[in-house]
């Protein structure tokens, strides 16, 4: 290394340093113009030397040397005034700047700062930034970091985020299908559970591609393994699941918020007088207690309610009510709700389960969505946030858990009419308050544009990929620091892995590639539909079109029992040691009395 002087103002400043290899043609320009965040360079480029070194190149961190600091700036521009090209002669070049912050000396190496202290003067020279400078640029300052990439200007030097900031402030990954989304969520999570053993990962998985990609760490939920009891749902997520997604009536919504607490009383007291239970009394239930009741207990008082004169013109009602919870009990989908033969206080094993306390060597649960029917998504997303929140809370701190949402513009859309408001509320909850008692959100979109604006402003730490939408573009805009604008400029034309990370989690904005996984750990490289023309085409005489029907007609459908075992049935009144099946489908609803899906002894 040496240094070249010139005499700026009097005095005798540094200007540039080199190494020894570096050729004595490193192309330099000087200022000629600059205003408050952005200068212009005048240059010159060789027509007949266009190697990396001796290019200006528009995405590329520069230096503009000013004796005791030297200011960074961002090429986004580059222009040849006369709009010709000289092959033998130099081509005179104008470089527009964005100014991001300057390097300084110290005795513990160079120190980057964001913002301006001095601004370069009219003549001052720049060149390419050092590797050093560059280094000190992303340097998180002591901050606990992981690498997860390279940087996209120098592939030698590691992209690191602060991977405690990137977690308890929240983060997003936006970016359009095909870039590389999953891959750098996956590769996101097992670096955090890498560095924090004790964190519980909950990924809301629409796709069910990221199981196989953490097959160490990782425990697959799905239609046919979850067991989430219908009493755990509040009674707006209840209502959500009889209506099917449409419109709820107020009186039906009413009268459920009557009936349930009665059934709740009546399994709590074994059927000794429950209803007579006074609301006044200190162990009274709500139809949002999650205690266990029985669907039959509701049945039977609805049954009752209709045999009364004073409620002869409200027998309607209870009728229509009467005949959704009936559909919903026979419908097989719903079997991870109303299967359990067996009705017990289970919310230990539930929870347990799902958000894996204890974690038995793996802290990771996929939820795996896409067997689930879509009106039923919604409740089980709100149960499963609410669920997250309150663990998190009641724990001290002491259990800490990141909710990874895939698709998150389903659950948290930009219009208020759309989506479920109990989803929105628990997710937004976690946005607002989750970080202040260890409960995390991680966002995963292709439409930031649809998502909701109030939780995308929560996400202190944004890792932005390939976006060709405008409307999609101009929110990732309005996110970034105005220091750091132009880097977005580049949003519709990057590569494959590649993002731009901005935010609390790293120093300063970062153009970087994500570390590459091996193929076996792609999310949905066990799903030969989710390789783009990798293998051989099948023919259609390979395809077993008996067993893909069967498949059809057997969602729902456990291959094990369900969790738990004790008393009563989601129909029993009583402990019966062998219960009768709970569905039998070939015997079509009949009547509005008495259910035949009601055990016989009751």
């Amino acid at each position: 290394m040496f240094v070249e002087r010139t005499e700026t103002r009097g005095e005798t400043t540094p200007q540039e340093r080199r190494d020894r290899h570096q050729p004595q043609s490193r192309v330099l320009g000087h200022v000629v113009q600059c205003d408050g965040a952005r200068a212009v360079i005048a240059a010159e480029a060789q027509g007949d030397d266009l190697s990396p070194a001796a290019v200006w190149v528009v995405g590329k961190l520069i230096s503009i040397n000013l004796g005791a600091t030297r200011t960074v700036g961002l090429v986004y521009a580059i222009e040849q005034p006369e709009r010709r090209w000289s092959e033998s002669a130099g081509n005179a070049i104008s470089v527009g700047v964005e100014l991001i912050g300057e390097v300084r000396d110290t005795p513990d190496g160079p120190v980057f700062d964001r913002g301006i202290t001095t601004y370069p003067y009219l003549g001052a020279p720049s060149h390419r930034i050092r590797a050093r400078d560059l280094q000190a640029v992303y340097d998180l300052a002591g901050r606990k970091s992981v690498s997860i990439g390279r940087l996209s200007q120098d592939e030698s030097i590691e992209a690191c985020i602060a991977i405690d900031s990137t977690l308890t402030r929240h983060f997003a990954v936006v970016g359009t299908t095909g870039v590389g989304k999953s891959t750098a969520v996956s590769l996101l999570v097992r670096k955090a559970i890498a560095t924090r053993p004790d964190l519980r990962v909950l990924i809301l998985d629409p796709h069910n591609e990221f199981a196989g990609t953490l097959p160490d760490d990782a425990v697959a939920i799905d239609t046919a393994s979850l067991d989430l009891p219908f009493w755990l749902f509040r009674l707006e997520e209840l209502v959500e699941v009889l209506f099917r997604g449409r419109e709820a009536v107020p009186e039906e919504v009413e009268l459920l918020r009557d009936l349930i607490p009665h059934a709740k009383n009546a399994y709590r007291s074994g059927g000794n007088n429950p209803l007579l239970r006074r609301a006044s009394d200190g162990n009274a239930v709500t139809a949002d207690t999650p205690v266990p009741y029985r669907m039959a207990d509701v049945l039977r008082e609805i049954d009752e309610r209709m045999g009364l004169l004073e409620n002869k013109g409200e027998r309607p009602l209870y009728r229509a009510l009467r005949t959704r919870i009936e559909s919903a009990l026979s419908d097989p989908r719903y079997r991870f709700m109303f299967a359990s033969r067996l009705i017990e206080d289970t919310i230990h094993e539930t929870i347990g389960r799902i958000f894996r306390v204890p974690h038995e060597g793996r802290t990771v649960t996929c939820f795996q969505m896409a067997g689930l029917p879509s009106e039923v998504v919604n409740s089980v997303c709100s149960v499963l946030a609410r669920l997250a929140f309150d663990l998190a809370m009641w724990s001290n701190g002491r259990l800490r858990l990141l909710m990874l949402c895939e698709e998150a513009h389903r659950y948290m859309p930009a219009d208020s009419r759309l989506g479920f408001a109990p989803t929105r509320h628990a997710l937004s909850r976690i946005a607002k308050e989750g970080r202040k008692y260890g409960c995390y959100l991680g966002v995963v979109t292709q439409r930031p544009g649809e998502l909701d604006p109030t939780i995308l402003s929560q996400c202190s730490t944004v890792f932005a990929m390939r976006l060709a939408n405008e409307q999609d573009q101009a929110i990732i805009r309005s996110a970034i620091a105005d220091t750091s604008a132009s880097t977005l400029s580049f949003l519709s034309a990057m590569g494959q892995r590649e993002a731009i990370a901005f935010g609390e989690g790293v120093a300063t904005t970062m153009r970087m590639k994500f570390e590459e996984l091996p193929a076996e750990l792609l999310p949905g490289a066990g799903n030969p539909g989710a390789k783009d023309g990798a293998g051989a085409p099948v023919g259609d005489g390979e395809v077993d079109l008996v067993s893909i029907v069967n498949r059809l007609r057997n969602v729902g459908r456990r291959e094990t029992a369900p969790l738990g075992s004790g008393r009563g049935s989601a129909f029993d009144r009583t402990s019966e040691p062998e219960p009768v099946p709970v569905y039998q489908e070939e015997r079509p609803l009949t009547g509005l009395r008495r259910s035949p899906l009601r055990a016989p002894w009751e």
